[in-house]
């Protein structure tokens, strides 16, 4: 499959991208080498690779998820300047 100037001009309207006749050229030229590696990269054998989230491996350092117990009402409005005056 290659991309052709309707192509390229249905996409830029998608976008909302005003290309100019002079532009048109270079993106369908642009377009269909990322399409040609793409094919290239289909090529490749993947069969014995493990699928992966993200290219560097991460470790998140979170702490247990425990039920503890809340705060209590006076506690939790003990540093408001005016816990007092409302009820």
């Amino acid at each position: 499959m290659s991309v052709t100037k309707k192509d390229v001009r249905y996409v830029a309207e998608l976008a909302h991208l005003q290309l100019s006749e002079k532009e048109i050229p270079d993106f369908v030229r642009d377009m269909n080498q990322i399409l040609d590696y793409m094919e290239l990269l289909n090529e490749l054998d993947t069969s014995t690779i493990e699928p992966l989230n993200h290219v560097i491996e991460q470790h998140k350092a979170l702490r247990p998820d425990l039920a503890e117990q809340p705060l209590s009402h006076v506690d939790a409005l003990k540093n408001a300047p005016d816990a007092g005056t409302r009820k």
